[in-house]
Order: structure tokens, then C-alpha cells, then sequence
């Protein structure tokens, strides 16, 4: 990691003057089933578009801030199909992501067999800095890994735009 990168994603997300994307390509990441909003949302828990104040959370902040200051955020998520429970679970609180100003879209993992990419998920910050998301088989985090090596940067600059191109927008994919 270069020396004169910030040390969190918020700070990298803070420089960002741009752009920012994020290709999710996981079926499920570690939550706590006993608590929390996912096990809100398994008991039957959906939030409204018209009750802000009970789904309005610290990232949202963060994303309308940097929308605000002119930073592109977009999201696309790679999925199997059957979703898996996790899936229809982030799928049914995308809203929220999308009213905060994040793009979002959606690909079934047999639409991408042919694209090229990496083998993580990952951040890519004004096509100039890469965050590796790593994670354990069971979902729950390693780690980031920042980097700024022209080929990452050139491999995940490709990966998510064609990505981006075969994927349904939040409001047109329907979850299978």
C-alpha cells in the first residue's frame, strides 16, 4: 500500500473527488442471525420509503455527503440466482442506498461467466486507488488491501464497467 493513502475507507472515500464504484460479488457476507437488521428483516421487518427515520443509517450519511461534493457512486452486485436469502435481504433495503444517491445495479452470475474479473470484491476511487475487500469463507471480513498498481487499477476499471453495462438497474432487475 502506498505510503500516502489514508488509512480508512472513510478517508479514502473523503479524497474521493470523482468517483467511486463497488463491484459486490459474493452471495453472502457474515451478519448475525440472532440480531440486528438481518434478523429484523428474517422476523418480517421491511422498512418503508416513507419512514426514513427507522432505516436511515451512518453510511447513508456518508453517501449523500460525497454525492453532494460531486462524487459518482455506483454499486453493482453479482448474484446467483435463486438468491440467496442474504441477497433477497439487501435487494429488499436497496432503496435506501439508492435514495441516498448511490447507482445500483444488478447481474445474475450466469449473465458474467464470460467477463474478466478479479477475485474479490472491491472499491475503485476515481479509477485510481483500489480497496480489496477480503473474506473468509463464512463471509466475515480479512481485511482491506489498498493498492494503486496501474494493472489492479486497470483490471477492476474493465471488470465493473462491463459489469455495469449487462446489468439491471435497482428498479428493473427482478430477484429470482
Amino acid at each position: 500500500m502506498p505510503s500516502n493513502v489514508p488509512q480508512t475507507f472513510l478517508d479514502l472515500l473523503g479524497g474521493c473527488a470523482e468517483s467511486a464504484v463497488h463491484l459486490e460479488m459474493r452471495d453472502v457476507y457474515a451478519v448475525d442471525y440472532e440480531r440486528g437488521p438481518f434478523a429484523d428483516w428474517r422476523a418480517g421487518v421491511r422498512h418503508g420509503p416513507d419512514d426514513r427515520a427507522s432505516w436511515w443509517r451512518p453510511w447513508l450519511d456518508v453517501v449523500t455527503e460525497a454525492v453532494g461534493r460531486g462524487v459518482t457512486m455506483r454499486r453493482a452486485r453479482i448474484v446467483s440466482e435463486p438468491v440467496s436469502e442474504y441477497t433477497r435481504y439487501l435487494y429488499d433495503n436497496t432503496f435506501t442506498n439508492v435514495e441516498a444517491g448511490e447507482q445500483v445495479r444488478w447481474l445474475p452470475r450466469r449473465q458474467s461467466s464470460d467477463l474478466a474479473l478479479p477475485g474479490n470484491d472491491f472499491w475503485l476511487l476515481d479509477g485510481r486507488l483500489v480497496q480489496w475487500n477480503h473474506f473468509a469463507g463464512d463471509g466475515s471480513s480479512q481485511g482491506p488491501e489498498v493498492t494503486d498498481d496501474p494493472a489492479a487499477v486497470k483490471l477492476c476499471t474493465v471488470a465493473f464497467e462491463a459489469v455495469w453495462e449487462r446489468a439491471s438497474p435497482h428498479g428493473q432487475y427482478e430477484i429470482h
